[in-house]
């Protein structure tokens, strides 16, 4: 084991389902929130190979991440890179992964491609942007304000159409005739279906996330959660032989004990050189409570992320 003095905490909408029971993957009883870190090696347990008491690092973990110190295996960390803060290591792990794995691994995208990424201004959203354009693909953003799309535009990022009543022939447009290859999708409802629609033959739609049924601040918002329900896309499974597109689905927390999935995923990453991620809001520990109410407020840009003085106790 290594144990890892945290300096930031990278905030998750599974933070915010599990907190109200909605995530399927919540540790039964009493749990601590948090998938992905930053901070300093504190000490390593002899055959911790790779890590020195001192070094910067960024990781993730299956919970417990709203912590001061984390007792961490050795292969969920990794080197912070040179340059990079520590919250900008914090903001980096779980949700590159998770734009990864959607492009990579269910959605095969392919060079010269057309991918449509919905909530293109937030965390998984703007990773996959970047690595979209890494790999050669076409991406079109998706968001819920003009702001956003403005926010993306000075990052770089020109083809982003705003989520509304012309949304479908809004993407058509910017895709000036070339098919839609692959959609990923953490919205939910509308938009999601007709994403879906948008799709080519042999087309992808991947889904890891329903931000529309977020719950409230104290609870569940039951009686809007039952009308999104029944209101929800349904796929038929005859539909989708016809139409010869795919639905997938997945939740990265179930990569955790597939060390032979979740490492080359990584390394694909490193060996990238990404850019650091953007933050687009940092909150002091103290502040949790209000760090994730902004989160939920989906006025977020980019990653939000927790930070702790450079103390921590041993």
């Amino acid at each position: 084991m290594v144990r890892i003095g945290v300096r930031s905490v990278g905030l998750n909408f599974a933070d915010i389902f599990a907190l109200t029971g909605l995530y399927s993957a919540t540790p039964q009883g009493s749990f601590i929130p948090g998938l992905e870190f930053s901070g300093v090696v504190m000490e390593t347990v002899p055959g911790a190979h790779g890590f020195s008491p001192g070094d910067p690092v960024m990781g993730v973990t299956r919970f417990g991440g709203y912590a001061s110190v984390l007792d961490v295996a050795p292969a969920y960390c990794m080197p912070l890179p040179a340059g990079w803060t520590f919250a900008q290591g914090a903001a980096f792990p779980a949700q590159t992964l998770t734009a990864w794995y959607a492009l990579k691994v269910l959605g095969d995208v392919k060079p010269g491609q057309a991918v449509l990424v919905q909530s293109a201004a937030g965390g998984v959203g703007l990773q996959a942007l970047h690595l979209c354009l890494k790999s050669g693909v076409r991406p079109i953003g998706a968001v819920g304000s003009a702001a956003k799309r403005e926010f993306l535009r000075q990052r770089g990022f020109p083809e982003v159409v705003v989520r509304g009543r012309n949304f479908k022939n809004d993407v058509r447009a910017l895709l000036g005739g070339q098919n839609l290859n692959l959609v990923l999708d953490a919205v939910g409802g509308r938009y999601q279906k007709e994403g879906y629609e948008l799709l080519a033959p042999t087309g992808r739609l991947v889904v890891f996330g329903a931000a529309e049924f977020t719950p409230g601040r104290n609870r569940p918002r039951y009686l809007k959660a039952l009308v999104q329900y029944l209101r929800r896309p349904v796929y038929d499974p005859l539909n989708l032989i016809s139409s010869n597109r795919s639905v997938l689905g997945f939740n990265l927390i179930w990569l955790w004990d597939r060390l032979d999935m979740l490492l080359p995923l990584l390394e694909d990453l490193l060996a990238m050189k990404l850019e650091a991620p953007c933050v687009g809001k940092g909150f002091p520990f103290s502040e949790a409570h209000a760090a994730i109410d902004f989160l939920r407020s989906g006025q977020s840009v980019g990653k939000v992320v927790l930070t702790l003085p450079e103390s921590t106790p041993s």
